[in-house]
C-alpha cells in the first residue's frame, strides 16, 4: 500500500496556526470581558428617541459581529476577484494532462520494436567516378 506524499511543513504550519489563533482568541475573549455594557442598538436615523427597531446587547457583539461580516466580504471580494486565476490554472492542469498523454504515447512507440531504414543504393545514374588524374 503507497501511501500518500505529507506536505512539506505541516508540523510547522500546525504550530504557527497556534501562535497566531490563541493569541487572538485570548484576545478577543479579553475584549468581550472589558466590553459587557448594555447598548442599544437603532437602524432608525430618522426617530432616535423613538426607533422604529431598536434591540439592547452588550457592547462587543455588534463589534465582533461587524468583525466577522468584515472578514466575510473581504473573503468573498478575494474570491471573486481570483476567478480568472483559478480558469487560467484549469486550463493550464488540462494542457499539461494533454501533454503527459502524448509524451506517453512518444515514449511507447519509442519502446517498441525499433524501425531502421535500410541503405538504399543510389541509381546508377548518381554514382560519380572518381577523377583521373
Amino acid at each position: 500500500m503507497n501511501a500518500a506524499p505529507r506536505p512539506a511543513g505541516g508540523f510547522l504550519r500546525k504550530l504557527l496556526t497556534a501562535l497566531i489563533v490563541l493569541p487572538l482568541a485570548l484576545l478577543i475573549i479579553a475584549f468581550a470581558v472589558a466590553n459587557r455594557q448594555q447598548v442599544t442598538v437603532s437602524i432608525d436615523p430618522f426617530d432616535p428617541a423613538h426607533p422604529a427597531y431598536a434591540i439592547t446587547m452588550w457592547l462587543f457583539v455588534p463589534i465582533l459581529a461587524a468583525l466577522v461580516i468584515g472578514v466575510a466580504i473581504g473573503g468573498v471580494a478575494t474570491w471573486l476577484r481570483q476567478t480568472g486565476w483559478r480558469r487560467l490554472v484549469r486550463r493550464m492542469e488540462r494542457e499539461a494532462a494533454e501533454l503527459r498523454r502524448e509524451i506517453d504515447a512518444h515514449r511507447r512507440a519509442a519502446a517498441g520494436p525499433a524501425h531502421v531504414p535500410q541503405a538504399i543504393e543510389p541509381p546508377e545514374r548518381l554514382k560519380l567516378t572518381p577523377p583521373t588524374a
